[in-house]
């Protein structure tokens, strides 16, 4: 059973997710994909569905550089998932694709995050770069504190094709938002650190919103070295790992763990937490980051969860 209680909307999401999956279960193959109800079958599915003036809102070329834009609140086009402009038949096969770009328990979180945030994944937008089938493609999802991605395969050596964002509007108390459960497993790991390792570790100037999803390519880090870490600390770095990827599908994550043993695995890895941001003056350090050689897991608590993953091994 989930870990997730089900709200009203949610069952009302679960139903459509089901008419969606009854629209992908013939078992054709869509522009070349695998037959079966995969987050880009359906996304197959969709596509083929849009009229042309849809086609000439929410399709755009491969190389528009709006498909490389990072925020942690922006719509890639103009039309709500929700809205009219979309068919009910488009709207659920919409929910479908995100229910299998995440795991179970991350499609709960996901739902009751953008329920919070912007009333459900109805108020979300949604947009194609390329076609899918073609060389280089990607399908995005995008709103407040939420960017998903979609890439069938298609850009070698980047996880999700491009960085993902999550987060949650929630400023009354750390505790209460949806994604503290990774705060609790970084915050582990800075528990088993001696004096010294914590001293390098805790950095106390955040970094700028501007700064924050930025991946750096080549040396110097600051922050502490995994290299400096025991077995036993090195297993609770692997556990946060786990429970920021773990949201996703298994794929992507299965991915994002090869790509990162392309780059040197956990022990290329620097720790940062930043004193700045404790939002209770607690040792909880709400906002962190682990980063390295092409990839960068951002999280920023204060005042409200703004969270951004990007795993690569291209520069």
């Amino acid at each position: 059973m989930s870990i997730f209680q089900p709200s009203r909307r949610s069952f009302l999401t679960a139903a459509s997710v089901a008419s969606a999956s009854a629209l992908v279960s013939s078992g054709r193959s869509v522009f070349g994909l695998d037959s079966k109800p995969s987050a880009e079958n359906v996304i197959g599915e969709l596509f083929q569905s849009l009229t042309s003036a849809q086609r000439e809102t929410v399709c755009k070329l491969f190389s528009d550089p709006l498909r490389q834009q990072v925020s942690a609140n922006w719509h890639v086009v103009k039309p709500l998932i929700g809205s009219d402009f979309f068919s009910k038949s488009q709207q659920n096969m919409a929910v479908e694709i995100v229910r299998q770009l995440t795991s179970k328990d991350g499609f709960e979180l996901i739902k009751k995050q953008t329920d919070y945030d912007d009333g459900g994944i109805e108020a979300y937008s949604m947009a194609w770069f390329g076609k899918p089938g073609d060389d280089k493609f990607e399908w995005m999802l995008t709103g407040r504190h939420l960017t998903l991605r979609a890439d069938g395969n298609t850009q070698e050596k980047v996880v999700f094709g491009g960085p993902v964002t999550y987060g949650h509007g929630e400023e009354s108390s750390p505790e209460d938002n949806l994604f503290y459960f990774q705060t609790k497993k970084f915050n582990e790991v800075f528990g088993s650190l001696d004096e010294s390792q914590r001293k390098t570790a805790l950095l106390q100037k955040s970094l700028p919103d501007e700064a924050q999803h930025r991946v750096q390519h080549a040396k110097p880090f600051v922050g502490l070295s995994a290299s400096e870490l025991s077995s036993d600390q090195l297993e609770l770095l692997n556990s946060t790992l786990t429970s920021v990827l773990g949201v996703y599908r298994d794929e992507d994550s299965k991915e994002a763990r090869t790509l990162l043993e392309s780059v040197g695995g956990l022990k290329s890895l620097y720790l940062q937490y930043y004193a700045e941001d404790d939002l209770k003056a607690d040792g909880i350090w709400d906002m962190w980051r682990i980063v390295g050689e092409n990839v960068c897991i951002h999280f920023r608590g204060s005042p409200h969860v703004h969270a951004f993953i990007h795993i690569q091994n291209v520069t």
